[in-house]
């Protein structure tokens, strides 16, 4: 049985305008780091499950994307970490949001999911069972991003909040001078025919109130189903919770009989975009059809397959 494995690192206003060739070159070092450690898993006959959470816990360790160590900080000046995983044989899910000093929240993620008896755990609970459980923890000097730090520097005494994916605010406070842009997800399908999809991220900057994105949120900016496909979501988290992003993609092909790709453009290039959402997605589908679907300039984003297939991008086409 052949295998298959997407990620993406974010989407946003990326183009080759704000990007030279030493930030291409770590980009392209961080999305091949993450597909290494993603098909390493598959090519050894591991899961779907374990393979998204190896790719996603390498881009978590990279601080050039907005989640683990390259979370952004908050209005308090804190990182706050939300991710999700789900099996997409049985359904099983997990997620976590608005955790702190958590390593690889996705490894939590898969955690919860197998040991918890729930599906979504939060702050200071999810906190707890992490310690619980033994998760690997890192102090909140680990997590601190001098560019990071400035970007939030400039806006933290107003009450703007900043896309990290995006080069200007959502609310017209001060122009971003930081292009990093960042959640990160990851899809796979294992060599027994079985889809997993996750995503983790850092949020947004100066975000307020424990806010809590799409994400982390079972359906929104996750989802996976043997049935249907294995989905991951980047973008404006607002839009993506309110349109339930990836399982409506999931829904179009259930019931309509739609491809991937028939279904993902209707969903990001059409729904999204009347709506005002800006953003993107990473699908495979159980048959090992993949997409990278954006209505934005761009998307960092990779693939690799068994029968030799290969893809590090960055830019729209």
């Amino acid at each position: 049985m052949s295998f298959s494995l997407v990620i993406h690192g974010g989407a946003g206003n990326i183009t080759p305008a704000i990007m030279n060739k030493d930030q291409e070159l770590n980009y392209h070092n961080g999305l091949s780091a993450a597909l290494d450690a993603g098909t390493g898993v598959l090519k050894q006959g591991g899961t779907a499950v374990d393979a998204v959470v190896a790719a996603i816990s390498c881009l978590e360790d990279n601080p050039i994307f907005n989640a683990g160590r390259g979370a952004v900080f908050t209005k308090k000046g804190v990182n706050e970490m939300d991710a999700a995983i789900m099996d997409g044989s049985n359904l099983a899910a997990g997620a976590i949001a608005g955790v702190r000093n958590i390593k690889n929240p996705i490894v939590l993620a898969r955690e919860v999911m197998l040991h918890s008896g729930h599906v979504f755990l939060s702050g200071t609970g999810a906190g707890e069972f992490a310690l619980n459980r033994g998760i690997e923890m890192a102090p909140d000097e680990y997590f601190f991003n001098k560019d990071r730090y400035d970007q939030w520097i400039e806006i933290r005494d107003s009450d703007f909040y900043q896309l990290d994916h995006k080069e200007d605010n959502l609310k017209g406070a001060l122009p971003k001078t930081d292009h990093k842009f960042g959640t990160v997800g990851a899809a796979a399908l294992d060599k027994f025919g079985n889809l997993a999809a996750g995503t983790s991220t850092g949020g947004m900057t100066n975000k307020r109130f424990g806010r809590i994105g799409d994400s982390p949120v079972i359906g929104s900016g996750t989802y996976a189903n043997n049935r249907t496909c294995a989905i991951s979501c980047t973008g404006h988290g607002e839009y993506f919770l309110r349109a339930v992003v990836a399982y409506d993609v999931s829904c179009l092909m259930e019931y309509k009989g739609l491809t991937l790709q028939e279904a993902t453009r209707i969903v990001v290039k059409d729904k999204l975009v009347k709506m005002g959402g800006e953003g993107g997605l990473i699908a495979l589908d159980a048959k090992g059809n993949f997409d990278f679907c954006f209505n934005s300039a761009g998307m960092y984003r990779g693939m690799r397959n068994s029968e030799g297939k290969d893809i590090v991008a960055y830019y729209g086409v």
